[in-house]
Formats: C-alpha cells, structure tokens, sequence
C-alpha cells in the first residue's frame, strides 16, 4: 500500500484551512479536509500524475490543485511528503516540501 506523510507545515495547513472554513460552515470544512485528504491518498498511489511547474519550483516538484488548494509534493519520496497550502496565500516556492 501507497504512504503519505503530511509534512509539518501541511499538518498546520489542514488545520487552519479547517478553522477558516469552519466559521462560516462546520460540514463544509470537514468536507474539505477529507477532499484534500483522499486526494494525498491517490497521489501517494500514482504520484506522477501531479503537474510539474519549472517556472515556480525545481523540475523535481509537483503540484496538485484540489479547488482553491495546492498539493505540493516530490513524487520520488518514498512514503510521499506532502505540503498542502492555499492558492495565493503563500509563495509557491515556500510550500514547497524541504529537499
């Protein structure tokens, strides 16, 4: 079975990401979360199918939009190390999951 692990920084991401949501929509943000969570999970089975983008981060980084989320993931570790963060509300290259 595929691993993932959730980096620190995406752990502190799921949960802010939970408590915004969750002041105007509790359901919803449980929704999010598990959405962003399933989709580690079938990254972590076939992590190449992210997308690479040698403009923001090195070639070796790839980046899985979920809505108005990025997962930002290097797909040869092994169990995959996973960084989740909100579109626009930090530089890509700083979600980025350290080498």
């Amino acid at each position: 079975m595929s691993r993932y692990v959730l980096t620190p920084p995406a752990r502190d991401d799921l949960r802010e990401i939970r408590e915004y949501i969750r002041l105007d929509n509790p359901d919803a943000a449980l929704r999010v979360v598990d959405d962003l969570r399933r989709r580690c999970r079938a990254l972590a089975r076939r992590p190449y199918i992210g997308h690479t983008r040698t403009d923001l981060l090195p070639e070796e980084f790839r980046i899985f939009p979920v809505g108005s989320y990025l997962i930002v993931y290097r797909p040869e570790t092994k169990p995959l190390q996973i960084r989740v963060s909100r579109g626009g509300r930090c530089s890509i290259t700083s979600a980025a999951p350290s080498r």
